[in-house]
């Protein structure tokens, strides 16, 4: 389907500021200053699963969590990185690549619903979202 079609779910447009577009997926940071995460979402109307792209696309997703993720991981230097596509409460397609630390709020648990989403440094945001662009290629 073409990606005219496609557009960004309303509750991820809500809750993300937008980075970019890579060939395939827009690139968002999650709006909670408690971890560094990123979300991949393929502009392909109607996917739900990665299933739901065909091989081509499917394998070029898979390039871009490789990208974003070596990008956080670099410029966060995490312990870990989590990366993830759930859809349980939003079924667009989006994977989540979350930078982890054995010092954040959550560790070890999943991130989800362990802390009230925190604001933000507005400064903070801006340079991490810049350093990110740089580092995949969008800047």
């Amino acid at each position: 389907m073409p990606e005219s079609a496609w557009s960004l779910h309303p509750q991820l447009a809500k809750d993300t500021i937008d980075i970019g577009d890579l060939p395939l997926s827009r690139v968002l940071v999650i709006k909670d200053g408690n971890f560094p995460w990123l979300l991949l979402v393929p502009r392909r109307e109607g996917a739900v699963e990665i299933i739901d792209l065909d091989e081509v696309a499917q394998a070029q997703l898979m390039t871009e969590i490789t990208r974003v993720s070596r990008a956080l991981k670099e410029i966060t230097k995490c312990d870990k990185l989590n990366v993830a596509a759930l859809g349980n409460m939003v079924p667009q397609l989006h994977v989540h690549v979350i930078a982890r630390r054995t010092t954040d709020v959550a560790w070890p648990r999943p991130v989800w619903g362990v802390a009230p989403p925190v604001p933000h440094d507005a400064q903070e945001v801006q340079q991490f979202i810049s350093a990110i662009r740089r580092k995949i290629w969008l800047g």
